[in-house]
């Protein structure tokens, strides 16, 4: 993904934490708030309750091959957090990908999404 679509500074994460609004499932946690910008920006947060770093980045780099694989479906003008909970270590990347679009869909964050 490219720099400008990656939520980087602590204070951007601060600003979506505070006032943005929650989805979770049993797998992940999901923080969302516009940004007022013409793209969308996705960021994540692995805590050490996950795993040790092996397994962090392990969560990680799954989580962003499956936004950079949706992020054509994803509404422009948020700030997106991805929060994995502790069992998203014992799932399947397929697993993974349903509980995120899950979110997506609960966020309504897909593009798709009203035209049902």
């Amino acid at each position: 993904m490219n720099k400008e679509y990656r939520l980087r500074t602590n204070e951007d994460f601060k600003k979506v934490y505070k006032k943005g609004k929650n989805y979770w499932n049993r797998n992940l946690t999901l923080y969302v708030k516009k940004n007022g910008l013409k793209n969308s920006r996705i960021g994540f947060s692995v805590t050490k309750k996950v795993g040790n770093s092996v397994v962090r980045n392990k969560v990680r780099r799954r989580m962003k091959e499956i936004c950079r694989l949706n992020f054509d479906n994803i509404k422009e003008g948020y700030d997106i957090i991805f929060i994995p909970k502790k069992n998203v270590v014992n799932i399947t990347y397929l697993e993974l990908e349903s509980a995120m679009l899950h979110l997506f869909v609960k966020g309504n964050l897909l593009k798709n999404q009203g035209e049902n």
